[in-house]
C-alpha cells in the first residue's frame, strides 16, 4: 500500500482509494502483473521440447531448454514464475 506522509504543511497522510477490479479497462487488466509475473509454457521448437517464457500480458520473452533454467532466469529478473499447462 502506498501511503504518503501528507504535505509539508502538516497535512494528514493520504491513502489511495482501493481499486475495484470489476471496473478495470482492458488496458489496465492487460498490464496487471506485467513486471511481477512471467508465465512458463511447455512448447516444441523444431521437434525439441522447450519452455517459453512470456510476460503476464502474453509478450514472448525467452526460450529455455529446461523448466528449472527457465524458472531460475525468471527469478533472477525479479519476477515470479507461473506454469501454464
Amino acid at each position: 500500500m502506498n501511503i504518503s506522509n501528507g504535505d509539508e504543511m502538516g497535512g494528514a497522510p493520504t491513502v489511495p482509494a482501493p481499486m475495484d477490479i470489476r471496473h478495470l479497462s482492458e488496458a489496465q487488466l492487460a498490464s496487471l502483473g506485467v513486471a511481477e509475473i512471467a508465465y512458463l509454457k511447455p512448447v516444441v521448437v523444431n521437434g525439441v521440447p522447450a519452455f517459453a517464457i512470456h510476460a503476464a500480458d502474453g509478450t514472448a520473452m525467452a526460450l529455455a531448454g529446461d523448466a528449472e533454467v527457465a524458472m531460475t532466469a525468471i527469478r533472477q529478473h525479479g519476477m515470479e514464475p507461473v506454469r501454464v499447462h
